[in-house]
């Protein structure tokens, strides 16, 4: 930094270079061969590229213009829009004339794995929430944290990566954040407290939280205009891919004891671990096939580096080539005019008014996104936690129907050695009965009465035993502890060797399998969706596509309303969440287009760290409702969608556009 101060002010109070014109008249007749035949306006600028000179020619070497220090700020500042501008055409015919190929395919693929890691942190919350806070033995007050905390951190990773990618580069910063979250998430695996876990996973959420920002500006800035809206919808398309990984991920993993193992009697590495473990490798990939991967060189040519955006053009040019069969074709590109950086010394001088404008340029038209965006956030995450607890809450109906009823009845001198499942035992009688490896299930008892009884190796799991009488009766090696008795009386009765920590029992929770079967249906019916507002993005327009995705499903979102059972239930869910992926599509495309490349990833970072903390208020409030009525967040949900959709129509038509 003073290196560049003081070079600074060597050349300020170096003499003028006065430059002549030919046919001018100046009061020195001197002149200069070097100067003569040469334009003011086609001045090439320190950095750029000249290319090779043609055979017998002579490339002449022009020092740094000095910029006039009377010069009105507003006047420069006039000269670089106009200079950005030329370079946004400019820079939109190269890329065109790069084509559309392999090299594109290559770095979809790359960046594809990366917002594929994003679904999946997403999704992973939910899925190990249960068996993380089971396993780790949390009391309901620290139960819900996880949720809340990771998207705390992915809510000021956005805004942090994103902002940082517009300093330093879009590849750069991706590689660390994915590197970040690669780490962290590994890490959560294996750590044994809940609050290093938590801590584990809030920096793994910091970490994926700049991958939504940075994926799209870095991979827009590689397409050509009639290509950036469908090819940047194909690639929302992995943000699903990871939801359906993590789904399936989850239905093959979690519930199943085969993938657990000990290392002693005090590690467990219980199978929801080893989900966690296989969630992160798409991260892990993602970061290997970032490091083959280029700058992007529109952020090279808005930090004025020619040299390095010229090779990075180059090799687009020739990987595409050589992979249509035309490897002999040249890349004739040899100029690129960028804007003229000002100076640091004056950008300090005006700090206040540039970062004043900075967050004026972030809060004009743009930020229309944000709460077209965080509506359709509030409502996709908000359902995503009232939906399957709704299944459940109908699951746990039908289940409760099913109950059988056991009054008055006297048992004696007998053996209970199989499963009581989804009973009440009402004013019983239990005389010198034997419960023996066996399970209670749902069962109640209520008013009764145990009298030299004996319970050995008895696991209990939503079982009860209600205003009971217990006499003379010896539990051995049980769960059965005081929160089981609820205003009952114990009396003259042993606890020995009783069964402690937690245990996850995966097979005993009738709704494990169903709700991750749920979130893979929903996930699976998204992909035609993403297929058709691909297919349609440049025809119909980003506009048309985010009114008609957002009012579709609206309408679709109120019809839940009438889901009477589990099967209508999901299948207005997949038809919503099909309708809907349209709007998010062109909510990302258009976010990536209105930015200009200088503030692309703090805009869209801005927008997605809002919609993180959507998602938060979208938990607590859907969260709060499940259970009392279906009404308010069914309503909560189209109505936000419309309003949404309306905001949304202000917002400008991008389609035209090139990136500036």
């Amino acid at each position: 930094y003073y290196f560049t101060q003081l070079l600074y002010f060597y050349q300020l109070y170096q003499p003028l270079q006065i430059v002549k014109i030919p046919n001018m008249n100046y009061e020195d007749e001197g002149s200069s061969d070097a100067t003569e035949g040469h334009d003011d306006e086609d001045e090439i600028y320190e950095g750029e590229y000249q290319g090779v000179p043609a055979e017998g020619g002579v490339q002449m070497a022009v020092g740094r213009p000095v910029v006039d220090g009377m010069k009105d700020r507003k006047e420069l500042e006039k000269e670089r829009e106009a200079e950005e501008e030329e370079l946004a055409q400019q820079y939109e015919l190269i890329i065109q004339e790069c084509g559309h190929g392999r090299f594109q395919w290559q770095l979809f693929l790359v960046l594809g794995l990366a917002l594929m890691s994003d679904g999946v942190e997403v999704f992973v919350v939910g899925f190990v929430l249960p068996s993380a806070e089971t396993d780790m033995c949390v009391p309901n007050s620290g139960a819900g944290w996880l949720g809340s905390i990771v998207y705390l951190g992915m809510m000021v990773g956005a805004f942090f990566w994103g902002g940082l990618s517009d300093k330093v580069g879009r590849r750069q910063c991706l590689l660390v954040c994915m590197s970040v979250n690669g780490f962290f998430a590994f890490l959560s695996s294996f750590v044994q407290g809940y609050s290093t876990f938590l801590f584990c996973r809030m920096l793994s959420g910091f970490g994926i939280g700049g991958a939504v920002p940075i994926v799209f500006s870095y991979f827009a800035e590689f397409l050509a205009r009639e290509k950036r809206g469908e090819h940047l919808s194909w690639l929302c398309m992995f943000w699903m891919i990871g939801g359906i990984y993590a789904s399936a991920m989850a239905w093959a993993i979690i519930p199943h004891y085969g993938w657990s193992f000990s290392m002693g009697s005090a590690y467990q590495f219980h199978s929801w671990r080893v989900f966690v473990v296989v969630c992160a490798l798409p991260c892990v990939s993602a970061v290997v096939s970032l490091t083959f991967m280029p700058e992007s060189p529109r952020f090279y040519l808005e930090h004025g580096k020619h040299d390095e955006a010229w090779m990075v053009l180059k090799q687009i040019h020739d990987t595409n080539m050589r992979a249509r069969g035309e490897p002999e074709k040249v890349f004739t590109v040899n100029r690129i005019k960028i804007p003229k950086q000002l100076d640091e010394l004056v950008e300090m001088q005006s700090e206040s008014g540039v970062a004043r404008k900075h967050s004026c340029s972030l809060l004009a038209p743009p930020l229309l996104t944000c709460p077209t965006l965080s509506g359709c956030v509030c409502r996709y995450y908000g359902l995503s936690v009232w939906f399957p607890d709704v299944i459940k809450h109908l699951q746990a109906d039908e289940y409760a129907s099913h109950v059988k009823i056991h009054r008055n009845e006297r048992i004696e001198d007998f053996t209970f050695n199989f499963t009581l499942e989804n009973q009440i035992h009402s004013n019983g009688l239990f005389l010198n009965d034997r419960f023996v490896s066996m399970k209670f299930k749902s069962v109640t008892f209520k008013d009764s009465t145990f009298q030299n009884c004996y319970f050995e190796d008895v696991t209990s799991l939503g079982s009860f035993f209600k205003n009971c009488t217990i006499l003379d009766t010896f539990f051995y090696n049980t769960d059965i502890d005081d929160s089981k008795f609820i205003d009952s009386s114990v009396i003259n009765s042993t606890f020995a060797h009783n069964k402690t920590g937690c245990q996850i029992t995966f097979d005993d929770d009738y709704s494990a399998y169903w709700v991750y079967f749920i979130n893979f249906l929903g996930t699976l019916a998204v992909l035609p969706g993403n297929i058709v507002s691909a297919l349609l993005m440049d025809k119909v327009g980003r506009l048309s596509m985010l009114g008609g995705s957002m009012v579709l499903s609206g309408i679709s979102c109120f019809f839940l309303w009438f889901g009477t059972s589990e099967s209508m239930m999901i299948a207005m869910l997949c038809l919503y969440n099909g309708l809907s992926i349209s709007a998010w599509n062109s909510l990302d495309v258009v976010t990536a287009e209105l930015y200009p490349t200088d503030r692309r990833g703090t805009g869209f970072g801005f927008c997605n760290a809002m919609c993180k903390l959507a998602a938060v208020l979208g938990n607590l409030i859907f969260g709060s409702l499940v259970g009392i009525t279906k009404a308010i967040p069914i309503l909560l949900a189209s109505g936000v969608l419309v309003c949404g959709g309306l905001v949304g129509l202000r917002l400008p038509d991008t389609r035209s556009n090139v990136l500036m």
